[in-house]
């Protein structure tokens, strides 16, 4: 059964892509145009060469963008799938509908909300190449910290059922996350290389657009997989054991 979840998993997860694809192009890559052309405009005021096009925009936008797409969505919904085969009957009595879009929120929030709290996305001109490192490996760290604090969370929350109830556990789960969460952006250093000139707008629609693109591939990939996982396991209340 986990292989049959784990192949519709990264089905899902493609299709989510194919979406996400789409609303990158419509709404993320005209944003990302005007932030190469302010940072070709700045190169040339300081008598910069322009770097060499290894890649040109145009395959860069369509079929590289496609495929990182698909890849990223691919490895997401494998993982999404069998995080599912171990919370199916085991964390309430969902439907595979509900579930599959409560695990979605669940890693849109951890994966995307929380990191992007501390690190969000940033276009092109923006960020010094010497700290692209430190950049990425604390970010990757925020990702990881915020997956083990929403896991802390639930498992709290679980272990407090029974003496609180569902709805004083659920709480007390959520002010652990909250407060783990919060530990950990104050932990993580701050980076902020935006420059001074860069255009509030622009940096402002940017990021709105990388967001948009997550929820459009975290809903997708809920409301998909939801589908699939149905049809598979059944209608109704799941069975414990």
């Amino acid at each position: 059964m986990a292989g049959r979840l784990l192949l519709r998993g990264m089905l899902a997860g493609i299709a989510a892509a194919a979406l996400a694809f789409l609303f990158a192009r419509v709404f993320g890559e005209p944003q990302v145009n005007l932030a190469i052309a302010f940072e070709s405009a700045m190169d040339a005021a300081a008598g910069e060469p322009p770097e060499p096009e290894l890649v040109s925009r145009g395959v860069q936008a369509s079929l590289g963008l496609l495929t990182a797409a698909v890849m990223y969505g691919a490895a997401y919904g494998g993982l999404f799938a069998l995080v599912f085969s171990l919370a199916y009957g085991r964390i309430g009595r969902f439907s595979p509908r509900m579930l599959s879009m409560l695990l979605a929120g669940a890693g849109f929030l951890a994966v995307v909300v929380v990191p992007d709290l501390k690190y969000p996305a940033n276009p092109p001109a923006v960020g010094q190449p010497e700290t692209i490192g430190l950049r990425t490996t604390a970010y990757f760290e925020m990702v990881v910290f915020s997956l083990c604090a929403l896991t802390l969370a639930v498992l709290s929350g679980r272990a407090l059922a029974v003496r609180l109830g569902n709805w004083g556990a659920t709480l007390c789960g959520g002010a652990v996350f909250v407060v783990l969460v919060a530990l950990l952006q104050w932990a993580l250093p701050d980076i902020n290389e935006v420059p001074d000139n860069f255009p509030a707008t622009l940096l402002w629609r940017f990021r709105e657009a990388a967001l948009g693109m997550q929820i459009v591939l975290w809903g997708g990939l809920g409301l998909v997989f939801g589908m699939m996982a149905d049809r598979l396991l059944g209608r109704g209340a799941p069975r414990y054991g």
